[in-house]
């Protein structure tokens, strides 16, 4: 799992610059996630081969009354209790005062590493302004100027230096199943997941996950092993109100990154929501393979179509999620959740399926000869030569006279034929296209 690192500071002391700089310069590169799965208050970035998740967070003034102010307090302490690191930021122009005090003096209550950080140091004459600043009896302090960049690298070395390299997942995990439950608050994460571990369980030894506080709890259902992954249901509650979304759509990201299927957790009487359709965007994004699960089905008043009209809503709210297979439940009284199970194994069976490259390019010939992809330059663009390079998710690379020529609706024809003939049809599948290289006496 990705560290998460938080970003807290008064107002106004440059804490989205900041967030921009990480976000944009050319070490640390951010990964941009598409419209519906882009929450503005978040980025993933890496730096010195480490990858992390940074959360720009509102204003923390922690006196105020104002209510907008009360609220920006309780989002920002909702992301110093699920950071891994924080940096605290406070303005070199402005100086010290009563409110960074007050924040130095809560953040030594937490047990979490924490980087001081004077912005607004945009050179060596400015470096006075700092000096104040060493009565919060701390040490040391990173002097950056988060518009211009300086001292941004010195910053983000002592960061990354805190973050422990991935170690291999022992033999054992390998062959588990991870499943996650996510989604947004109030839908029934925790109750599915006491459902999960307590329905004809047996409980491994817990085994403490890669960062604070988490847990992921190895179990087992008839003859297969599988790990639940630590989700917003088990880890330990937050003083905060849960109903802070934007901070779901963190947690989601955090799951994500460490699962095989996510069981994408929709309130079957509200229907599809837009954090809903962020959070299933993120599965998609990472690639792990979904399960659309509609929980409270027994609150929803019904007749013999019930299932269809619901159905139809739920492809139509999620229209890049059509291959996930869907499963109706109520996590409280468990009705249907065995049926999860079954749909986990089908699809983790797809997830990990190896395709022989004879099998494939003989089916690809077929495909591109009912089809053939467009011209480039009055010339064929034939599609030579395919084959699979991984699973987790099924990736094929296909290598064509010219890759950039190959239009995103002829590159869905083929992920809809490689779906439908090979055994594909309720997972992501990622298709690359790479461009031919002719033998040494050709011209390349």
């Amino acid at each position: 799992m990705k560290p998460l690192i938080a970003i807290i500071g008064r107002p106004n002391v440059g804490k989205s610059t900041l967030f921009n700089r990480i976000s944009d310069r050319k070490k640390a590169i951010a990964i941009d996630q598409p419209g519906a799965t882009r929450d503005r208050n978040y980025t993933e970035a890496s730096w010195n081969g480490k990858a992390f998740t940074v959360v720009d967070t509102g204003g923390f003034e922690p006196v105020s009354t104002e209510k907008i102010l009360i609220q920006m307090r309780e989002q920002t302490t909702l992301a110093m209790e699920q950071a891994d690191m924080i940096i605290f930021l406070m303005d070199g122009k402005e100086g010290l005062t009563p409110s960074d005090q007050e924040i130095a003096k809560l953040l030594r209550s937490y047990k979490q590493p924490v980087f001081y950080a004077v912005n607004k140091i945009d050179g060596p004459r400015h470096e006075q302004d700092v000096l104040e600043f060493y009565r919060l009896g701390v040490e040391p302090l990173y002097t950056i100027s988060s518009e211009h960049g300086r001292g941004v690298d010195d910053l983000l070395d002592a960061v990354t230096a805190s973050i422990p390299e991935e170690e291999a997942p022992p033999d054992e995990e390998e062959q588990r199943i991870r499943i996650a439950v996510v989604g947004r608050p109030n839908v029934g994460k925790s109750s599915l997941v006491n459902k999960i571990l307590g329905y004809e369980r047996t409980i491994v030894n817990p085994t403490p996950g890669t960062t604070r506080d988490s847990i992921d709890t190895p179990f087992e259902r008839g003859d297969r092993k599988y790990i639940l992954v630590d989700t917003a249901g088990i880890r330990r509650k937050s003083r905060i109100s849960q109903n802070l979304e934007k901070y779901s759509v963190i947690e989601a990201l955090r799951t994500l990154d460490r699962c095989d299927v996510a069981l994408v957790l929709i309130d079957a009487e509200e229907g599809v929501t837009d954090q809903d359709a962020r959070i299933a965007g993120l599965a998609l994004e990472k690639g792990v393979a979904v399960i659309l699960v509609l929980n409270k089905w027994d609150l929803v008043e019904k007749d013999n179509s019930s299932i269809g009209v619901y159905v139809n809503k739920l492809r139509d709210g999620l229209k890049f999620l059509q291959f996930a297979p869907i499963a109706f439940v109520s996590a409280l009284s468990g009705q249907r959740v065995g049926r999860i199970f079954d749909l986990v194994e089908s699809v983790y069976d797809e997830y990990t399926k190896r395709v022989p490259t004879a099998e494939l390019n003989v089916n690809v010939e077929r495909f591109v000869s009912e089809n053939p992809a467009p011209m480039y330059r009055n010339r064929p663009n034939k599609v030579v030569y395919a084959t699979q390079t991984r699973v987790k998710p099924p990736t094929f690379v296909f290598f064509v006279r010219e890759p950039t020529a190959i239009h995103f609706s002829y590159e869905r024809y083929l992920a809809n034929r490689i779906r439908e003939s090979l055994g594909f049809e309720s997972v992501p599948i990622r298709l690359l296209f790479r461009k031919r290289h002719r033998d040494k006496e050709g011209e390349r």
